[in-house]
């Protein structure tokens, strides 16, 4: 099976590299164009780019040459983009690229609430991507953009959709503990997060208290019906590398018992699983015993980063429902999400050069 061609925007940042990293070896697709900044274009990505993820820059994409985030630079040698742009120059550079006909899958905040922009998350609102074709409708662009959430949205919805699902969320509390990759590279100062807690992050209690409601919505053929329960969030930065830990309390509008939330979460899966997507965890959640877990150290890297994380599950003498989560911000949460959201348009027929390999089994572990 030939590869789907693919470039990576922003691709010296830090997620800009994930997306290098966990693109480096994939089966549908391959990496032909890097793009980055006035700065960095010209050289050799493996001079470029300050490398700071856990192992070396893949040997397949060291001696490509940077290139302008531009439709002329990109245009010829792919029609994919995964885009790592910081909201500002996504605002103005995704539409350019999408009305010159290339597929945008973003981890930036730009369009996440536009009404005709899908919000993805595969398992929890796959129809949402119908959205596409009314946005191409609307713009008159041949090409696209999908976004996926807040990295700490995505961990949030991927464990609530079972259980709104089943029980029918009206209220949701969270407090996040995120770590320190979540605000990029270098990030908050060693300094001010060294026996500390940084109790505000910019912008992040607004996603969390909006865009679980856009994703858990319904569609309604040309848009998104917000899903009504309400949440109140507090986001606090914290000193870890990886993971953002989340502790939650729910209502519903019947109080469920413990064992059957453990049972639900336990046993979900989602449209990624059933077509056994390559990123896809076969566990989409992954409900602990342990009374001390998850912890980021320990748990982040289950489902390859991919799954969220669940323990402590327990009654709420405030709502009804208690538990913590946990989520690798970075892959799941920013540079993996996007490119499931491209694995599942692929399977669904958005890329019609391309057909991927359908006896595909290896799923993340």
């Amino acid at each position: 099976m030939s590869k789907l061609k693919v470039g990576i925007l922003g691709a010296t940042g830090a997620v800009g590299q994930r997306f290098v990293q966990l693109l480096a070896d994939h089966p549908w697709f391959e990496i032909v164009a890097l793009a980055a900044s006035e700065q960095s274009a010209g050289r050799k990505y493996g001079a470029a780019v300050h490398w700071v993820l856990e192992r070396d820059v893949p040997a397949a994409v060291r001696e490509q040459e940077i290139i302008r985030a531009t439709p002329e630079q990109l245009r010829g040698c792919c029609s994919l983009l995964f885009s790592a742009l910081p909201a500002d120059q996504a605002r103005f550079l995704e539409p350019e690229l999408a009305a010159a006909g290339f597929a945008v899958f973003s981890n930036a905040s730009a369009y996440r609430m536009e009404e005709d922009v899908p919000l993805l998350i595969p398992e929890v609102n796959p129809e949402h991507a119908a959205l596409i074709r009314m946005q191409q409708a609307k713009r008159h662009w041949p090409g696209f953009i999908v976004t996926n959430p807040n990295c700490s949205t995505t961990h949030l919805a991927g464990v609530l959709k079972p259980l709104h699902d089943a029980f029918h969320l009206r209220k949701v509390l969270v407090v996040t503990m995120q770590a320190a990759s979540g605000a990029g590279y270098p990030g908050v100062s060693f300094m001010d997060l060294l026996d500390n807690v940084v109790p505000y992050i910019p912008g992040e209690e607004q996603k969390l208290e909006s865009e679980p409601r856009k994703l858990l919505g319904q569609f309604a053929g040309d848009h998104i019906v917000p899903a009504d329960f309400i949440i109140s969030a507090h986001a606090n930065r914290v000193a870890v590398r990886d993971g953002h830990t989340e502790v939650v309390s729910l209502e519903f509008q019947h109080r469920p018992a413990v064992a059957e939330v453990v049972d639900i979460l336990r046993t979900f899966r989602g449209l990624p699983q059933r077509l056994q997507l390559p990123t896809a965890p076969p566990r989409p959640i992954i409900v602990l015993a342990e009374n001390d877990r998850p912890q980021p150290l320990r748990d982040r890297m289950r489902g390859r980063g991919m799954a969220n994380i669940v323990g402590r599950v327990r009654e709420c003498p405030l709502f009804h429902i208690k538990l913590v989560l946990l989520g690798h911000n970075t892959i799941r949460g920013a540079a993996g999400g996007s490119i499931l959201n491209a694995e599942l348009l692929a399977r669904q027929g958005y890329f019609p050069d391309f057909t991927p390999d359908s006896d595909y089994t290896g799923a993340a572990s």
